[in-house]
């Protein structure tokens, strides 16, 4: 997706429901700055007073007594004193809590949104790329909103106040040297604000690279430690830390250049001034009360302009994170909602592929033309080599991806027309790829329904024959799994994982490899468990392992995406076809020939 000309424009516009309170901190910021700017004046009536006694300004506001004027002058500094504080105070507040809630629904919303993308999406994208922009890129916005945005308008303020004060107060001729240096500067920000925007959004694009490639090792840390391959790994990372640190390098001499050119326009314009005035001023021609004011304003309006390279830098950087932030959430979904249910009755779930045809991006077609049918409350298994597509099937009914060609149907609605979450409500998948979150054995088990009770949660998990290794566990239902499950066994999170989709209870059960990681002892417990759980259930059973599946209600054998056999299976074995080849090669008549699917060795053997 192209990225939009205007990222402040975008983040306003997604911030609208906060103009409030970006109003109220552009209100204090304005009047704390208006409020640091009045020392000067003070100053400058300190000297009035001292020269002209009698005849000084706040002699002519009716305290005639110098005394009295001096008295006057410190509590008017006190008070000046104390208000800036307090909306020094007050803008501090509103723009930092500002920038927290904004980083706050900004991460939410964006990935709320991320959930709602499409498998294929997340297919085509690290984790790590992922997780910089909804962490790093987002946190990069929350800085700049924590500081930058009240600098950027107590320096217009500032710019704008005293520019103004500067033609009042003192002659033209004066004036025009402090503020003679603005114009360049603006102009001078907007063309290094170009130039610094396409360096930083190629630092945001490397850092999620980075993130990338360490989120990526640390998942693989386990692979990296068996094949030692450590120092290849940090060599890998070196060059993609190093991408990161030369496009940051680009950038920072860019910005870094930014303010020692501002420092030498300011000098220019600081010292016309100095010497201008102090001219008028011996010469009688300027107060030299309000020449003590104008050297000191003209301190006060120029120099600070030095630190907006600083905070030009914080918000290019911000810009292109909330490029990065934006155009993820400007993300069309591939797969819409359908909207309808299921109907008011009871989900019979029946599940039927009806010519169904599947490509993934790469255009190579992984089903092709398959009808099947698994009847409602009976055992249907899918079996096939790997790269079959029976995997994929589980994807199509879930609709993690859309068919190319063909419906899947359930109880007679193509799936394309419900609403997702009842579609995806009525069947539980156990899948060969399990996933387990950091948390305790019972959240886990509970996942699809936090709603249920210990006692429901116990008897899932007796059916999974997952109660006694977790009675044995140093907490029981208590104990903390850690990150993906790694404190389990391989048959341990696959046992949680099947205790999970038993605890839903859906219409349609989807066993995906739910037995590959179990020794053979718990497999043939789990059949068991899963026999009296099939009863009344439609059970789509998907297997390498034949013997899980030889008492099914129908068999269905799929070869690069084609069904080739259905039976039972005595009745596939006397068929002596592809079926009855790969039972030969699991109870060791045969041996598999190496790169040949099953099809091919069937044909060749006979």
């Amino acid at each position: 997706m192209k990225r939009a000309a205007a990222p402040l424009g975008r983040l306003l516009r997604h911030a609208r429901g906060h103009r409030a309170a970006i109003r109220r901190g552009v209100l204090w910021s304005i009047t704390n700055k208006i409020l640091d700017i009045a020392p000067p004046f003070l100053i400058g009536l300190a000297v009035n007073i001292v020269t002209e006694r009698e005849h000084s300004a706040l002699a002519a506001l009716g305290v005639p007594d110098p005394v009295d004027q001096v008295t006057v002058l410190g509590g008017l500094t006190v008070l000046i004193w104390v208000l800036e504080s307090v909306t020094e105070y007050l803008a501090d507040i509103t723009w930092r809590n500002l920038a927290q809630t904004l980083q706050h629904e900004l991460r939410i919303d964006a990935y709320a949104h991320v959930q709602d993308l499409e498998m294929a999406w997340f297919e085509e994208r690290s984790s790590g790329g992922l997780m910089s922009v909804l962490n790093d890129d987002i946190n990069q916005l929350e800085r700049f909103l924590d500081g930058g945005a009240n600098d950027l308008v107590q320096v217009a303020t500032t710019a704008l106040v005293i520019g103004a004060l500067y033609f009042v107060m003192v002659p033209p001729d004066v004036a025009v040297w402090a503020v003679l240096p603005i114009p360049f500067i603006v102009w001078g920000s907007i063309r290094f604000q170009r130039r610094l925007e396409p360096r930083y959004a190629d630092v945001r694009e490397r850092v999620g690279l980075l993130n990338a490639r360490l989120s990526n090792n640390i998942g693989g840390i386990a692979t990296i430690k068996s094949f030692t391959a450590e120092t290849h790994e940090v060599a890998g990372l070196q060059r993609e830390s190093d991408d990161y640190r030369r496009s940051n390098r680009d950038a920072i001499r860019y910005s870094s250049a930014f303010s020692p050119l501002i420092r030498m326009l300011i000098v220019v314009g600081f010292t016309g001034m100095l010497i201008q005035g102090g001219r008028l001023a011996l010469a009688g021609e300027l107060d030299v009360g309000l020449y003590s004011v104008a050297v000191f304003l003209t301190q006060r309006l120029l120099w600070p302009l030095t630190a907006l390279g600083r905070t030009l830098d914080l918000y290019q950087r911000a810009m292109a994170s909330a490029a990065r932030v934006l155009d993820l959430m400007a993300t069309e979904p591939g797969i819409r909602d359908g909207g309808a249910g299921l109907g008011s009755g009871a989900v019979r779930g029946e599940v039927v592929f009806e010519g169904v045809s599947f490509a993934y991006g790469n255009g190579v077609p992984v089903i092709d033309g398959l009808d099947l049918t698994a009847p409602a409350a009976r055992t249907t298994a899918v079996v096939g080599a790997t790269g079959s597509g029976k995997t994929t099937l589980v994807k199509l009914l879930l609709r993690f991806h859309d068919v190319t060609a063909g419906r899947v149907l359930v109880d007679g609605r193509d799936v394309r027309e419900l609403d997702l979450d009842a579609l995806r409500g009525v069947v539980g998948l156990v899948s060969q790829d399990v996933f387990l979150f950091h948390g305790t054995v019972r959240e886990n088990i509970a996942y699809g329904r936090r709603d249920a009770t210990e006692a429901e949660i116990s008897a899932a998990a007796k059916v999974a024959e997952a109660h006694e290794f977790i009675m044995a566990l140093p907490e029981g239902y208590d104990t903390v799994v850690g990150e993906r499950g790694q404190k389990l066994s391989g048959g341990q999170r696959q046992r949680l994982s099947i205790a999970r989709a038993v605890l839903k209870d859906p219409p349609v059960l989807v066993l995906d490899e739910a037995t590959s990681a179990v020794d053979n002892e718990t497999e043939a417990a789990i059949q068991r468990s899963l026999d009296h759980l099939a009863v009344g259930r439609t059970m789509i059973v998907i297997a390498h392992r034949l013997s899980t599946i030889r008492h099914a209600h129908a068999i269905h054998v799929l070869d690069a995406g084609r069904l080739v056999e259905s039976g039972r299976h005595e009745e596939l074995l006397a068929r002596d076809g592809v079926y009855a080849m790969l039972w030969k090669v699991q109870t060791g008549e045969l041996m598999h020939t190496g790169g040949r699917r099953p099809a091919e060795d069937w044909r060749n053997a006979r």
